[in-house]
């Protein structure tokens, strides 16, 4: 492996970004990980980039414990001095940022958390532009916690959700 090389851990937690059509249902469900098939169309000549499947739910079901698991992970991950990504649903994604935010303090690089309003791989999904500005990101932000989505970086503690129109704004 080359010296040179930024090592880029990305964590799974599920969410809408890695939701599949099930023909048995005929809903979308978390049920695998489809990031692996978006990594691969990607040049990333200076990048290790290892993914590592932590849950896959929606994360309106995420709980306390999913958020412990998490904050494990990426401490672990820190510990080699890596930045990471976190793939996670929307309607919590806040909630975590805040929460990994309050635990780890004194971060050295950054930490930035993404997803999806339309799953990777439907006409007109957003995680695949929201996946590759995550990996841009981490290359160029400060250490800090943000949410990338739609072109657009944000603070954790400077982000909302707006439900009404299905993208992420600022607060003061």
């Amino acid at each position: 492996m080359n010296l040179n090389m930024l090592k880029i851990n990305v964590i799974t937690t599920g969410g809408t970004i890695e939701k599949v059509y099930s023909e048995q249902t005929s809903t979308v469900e978390n049920l695998d990980n489809q990031i692996y098939r978006y990594l691969g169309r990607l040049r990333l000549p200076d990048c290790d980039v290892r993914v590592v499947p932590l849950i896959n739910k929606d994360s309106l079901e995420m709980t306390d414990a999913d958020r412990s698991a998490i904050l494990g992970l990426v401490e672990q991950m820190l510990s080699e001095g890596s930045a990471v990504v976190i793939t996670h649903g929307t309607d919590t994604m806040v909630q975590t940022g805040l929460y990994l935010k309050q635990a780890l303090p004194e971060l050295k690089v950054p930490v930035v958390l993404t997803g999806a309003m339309t799953p990777l791989g439907f006409e007109g999904s957003d995680g695949f532009q929201n996946l590759i500005e995550s990996l841009f990101a981490v290359r160029i932000l400060d250490p800090g916690i943000y949410l990338v989505m739609h072109n657009q970086v944000f603070p954790i503690d400077r982000v909302r959700k707006d439900r009404e129109t299905s993208r992420f704004v600022w607060i003061d």
